[in-house]
């Protein structure tokens, strides 16, 4: 009864990219052969209730095969759950910072150009993403290189403060392009 039971919350679990695979389920105890089979599937093996026999705890220890024991169903369901979140890719989130826009390019000896700008909107904060627009359409997606403010390095600039800029590897900017300044975070997924 109870193989039934797990098998058929095993089976709810998952999505199209994460799923649950039962590759053997058996009443009894855990065996030599249960160990074998999980080594050659790659596959953990889950006690509800039973004990693994000495042969069988040593196989698994020489295989580095997990053996986890259960006695009650619901912690057996949310471990295995908790597994396949991990095994979900990271979803990329994009945050909106802030937009400047290019009044006046630089051309600076040794270090190249640089964009004078005013920020429009929000901030612009170095170590950001970046977004060259020019005519609503992305010309360049990259990082900044400097942040000035005056003569200063700074780590971000307000709405309606001047401030200089420099790309990381791209120096083709031009008067009225919009920079538009972006965080990118990594959120990781749970079923």
């Amino acid at each position: 009864g109870s193989i039934e039971a797990i098998n058929a919350a095993l089976e709810k679990l998952g999505n199209d990219e994460v799923r649950a695979r039962i590759v053997h389920a058996g009443a009894g105890g855990i065996t030599e052969s249960d160990v074998s089979l999980a080594e050659t599937s790659g596959a953990a093996i889950i006690g509800f209730n039973v004990r693994a026999n000495a042969q069988a705890r040593t196989a698994a220890a020489a295989a580095g095969i997990e053996i986890r024991y259960y006695s009650i169903i619901y912690n057996l369901v949310d471990d295995v759950k908790a597994a396949l979140s991990g095994m979900l890719s990271p979803e990329r989130r994009e945050t909106f910072i802030g937009n400047a826009e290019i009044l006046e390019i630089f051309d600076i000896s040794k270090v190249g150009k640089i964009a004078g700008c005013r920020v429009t909107e929000g901030k612009v904060e170095r170590g950001a993403g970046v977004r060259l627009i020019r005519d609503n359409v992305v010309v360049h997606e990259g990082t900044l290189k400097t942040l000035k403010r005056f003569k200063d390095e700074v780590s971000e600039v307000p709405v309606g403060q001047e401030c200089g800029m420099a790309f990381q590897n791209y120096e083709d900017m031009r008067v009225g392009d919009v920079i538009e300044c972006f965080r990118v975070e990594m959120v990781s997924r749970t079923l």
